[in-house]
């Protein structure tokens, strides 16, 4: 039998590598090289590094468009992160009041301002736990 290497390239050679899902051609929900989603999905340390991914991913760009992000305790970052993962960073960054309320350190308003928005209607308890740790500072 070939070593790994020769087999990951053979394989990425047959098998073509997609970043994003595909149907095969036995109709199975396909991604990455060759990998079987329908029938193999994801092991549980797959999922755990994708989302350790998409976590950095998400703080990065929360870093990079909220200048005083890095100055919140974690509680308060993580109510950023959870909303910029749900509905991504450029969908968080539309809650101007929310944010401009943060800046300021008015944990009222900014979660009185997330209560009142629509996106808190789509979420439900998700948003009143999420602006509860956003009035402490505990995380919820």
């Amino acid at each position: 039998m070939r070593n790994v290497t020769d087999i990951a390239s053979q394989l990425t050679l047959d098998e073509d590598k997609r970043k994003f899902p595909y149907l095969d051609t036995k109709g199975k929900t396909t991604i990455g090289i060759g990998r079987n989603l329908t029938d193999d999905g994801l092991a549980d340390d797959e999922i755990s590094y994708l989302l350790k991914n998409d976590l950095s991913r998400v703080q990065n760009s929360l870093g990079m468009n909220i200048p005083w992000f890095s100055t919140l305790d974690p509680p308060r970052q993580g109510v950023l992160v959870n909303m910029a993962f749900n509905m991504g960073v450029h969908g968080l960054l539309g809650f101007h009041d929310t944010l401009s309320a943060m800046a300021k350190q008015d944990w009222e308003a900014a979660a009185v301002d997330m209560e009142n928005s629509l996106w808190a209607k789509e979420v439900g308890d998700r948003a009143t736990r999420l602006a509860q740790q956003l009035r402490t500072g505990i995380w919820q």
